[in-house]
């Protein structure tokens, strides 16, 4: 059996693109020391595995800087990253209150169990259909026009024009997004825009691909939400961005 780490990533059915973008999987984490989380824009719902043979849910809020894994003794995980509409629509509740932490979810949630985490591809295809299982008849069009304009431009839109495109009053759009994710909107734009980054980094280009200001600004960014400069970034030195890998395997 092979003891190293080890990451997967299915993208969810067309029909759930809406309220999730993706199932993500990494085993063998427990020799892992050196695990840094980045902000990637997602609510990640965690099905965990301890080494001690334990069964955890957490639910994560947004995070909004870089930080060390937390020491639980996790071999395994199993997430479901859900896009901002699915708090509304799918998990109903706000994750304002979690920004840059998470809180643990009852062991049976959504009917899951330990034995989930033996297959991956088989937790996946379980997830789909109990999301498919609790979409909603309707949808505010607002919302998802919202969330379409801003995950298209990479966050690289105005509140402005954001309103003017949706007809949405700027203040209650941040309002909306304070209410529902913690943090507001040009915020949540420029963590779109930094993990838009992350696939030019990995690609090698270590210069702004995007509309940030100057290189300057860029290498501040980039060092703001990961920690490190981009050419750091870019070695991912011993996997411990986690993220960066799960995320950009495709």
């Amino acid at each position: 059996m092979s003891t190293e780490l080890q990451y997967k990533l299915i993208k969810s059915d067309q029909l759930l693109t809406d309220f999730v973008y993706c199932y993500s999987s990494l085993e063998n984490l427990s020799g892992f020391n050196e695990g840094v989380i980045i902000p990637n824009g997602k609510i990640d719902l965690l099905f965990c595995k301890t080494t001690g043979n334990q069964f955890q849910i957490i639910l994560m809020g947004l995070e909004t800087k870089p930080k060390p894994m937390p020491k639980r003794k996790i071999d395994t995980f199993f997430a479901i990253s859900f896009n901002p509409l699915a708090l509304e629509y799918i998990l109903h509740q706000s994750i304002s209150e979690l920004v840059d932490s998470g809180k643990e979810l009852p062991d049976n949630f959504w009917d899951f169990s330990i034995s989930d985490l033996d297959n991956f591809e088989l937790f996946c295809k379980k997830a789909n259909q109990k999301i498919q299982s609790l979409l909603p008849k309707e949808i505010d069009e607002r919302k998802r026009k919202l969330f379409n304009l801003i995950f298209e431009t990479d966050g690289e839109i105005s509140v402005k024009e954001l309103a003017e495109k949706i007809v949405w009053n700027e203040r209650q759009i941040n309002r909306y997004f304070n209410k529902q994710l913690g943090i507001s909107l040009k915020y949540y734009c420029k963590i779109l825009r930094f993990q838009a980054s992350l696939h030019h980094i990995k690609d090698g280009n270590l210069f702004p691909q995007l509309n940030f200001a100057d290189q300057s600004h860029f290498i501040k960014e980039i060092k703001k939400l990961s920690g490190v400069s981009p050419k750091e970034l870019f070695k991912n030195q011993n996997d411990r961005f986690l993220q960066f890998l799960v995320y950009h395997t495709q």
